[in-house]
């Protein structure tokens, strides 16, 4: 993981995700949301918002990315009352 000047997290990708995945640490917390896939094909980065407010910590640490992601979920619609 890399922090860029915007503020995202640039991560190296060894597995395709999708963009809105979510990743995690070792011990299940939700570091970065995938924003968007950038990069070569063959050697591809991802683009990603911190979701927690000490990413400087995980910098430089293995993320790994959750087995659901909410981009691939469907949606439950609530009924109107």
């Amino acid at each position: 993981m890399h922090l860029a000047g915007s503020g995202r997290v640039i991560i190296q990708l060894s597995t395709e995700l999708v963009e809105g995945q979510i990743l995690c640490d070792k011990t299940g917390t939700r570091v970065a949301k995938v924003n968007e896939l950038i990069g070569p094909i063959s050697r591809p980065f991802a683009s990603a918002t911190p979701l927690t407010n000490n990413i400087q910590k995980f910098i430089g640490k293995k993320v790994y990315a959750t087995e659901e992601s909410p981009a691939n979920k469907p949606k439950k619609f609530r009924r109107k009352k």
